[in-house]
């Protein structure tokens, strides 16, 4: 019999803040985890990452589903604007 297995996909940029999620959740992983760190400087990954409307990282997906606290994580220009982008000081 296959011990059947959670997927965790982290998508990640190779950064300091990437890898240091990375290292969280292989401290928090247990035997049933498939980790999987997935680099976003590859296309194929970069395009997985896009068709699953990830545009922030890092980013974990577990059984192909973004995990909630890496959901909508987006730049807004509105609330750009509103911190003073495009706006000149006077």
């Amino acid at each position: 019999m296959v011990a059947k297995q959670r997927k965790i996909e982290i998508f990640s940029a190779g950064c300091v803040v990437c890898e240091s999620v990375v290292e969280q959740i292989k401290a928090q992983a247990c035997r049933s985890c498939d980790i999987q760190i997935l680099d976003l400087k590859v296309n194929a990954v970069a395009l997985r990452a896009k068709e699953l409307g990830i545009n922030s990282v890092p980013a974990v997906v577990i059984d192909g589903k973004v995990a909630d606290c890496c959901a909508n994580r987006s730049v807004s220009l509105d609330v750009l604007a509103a911190a003073g982008l495009g706006q000149p000081i006077t």
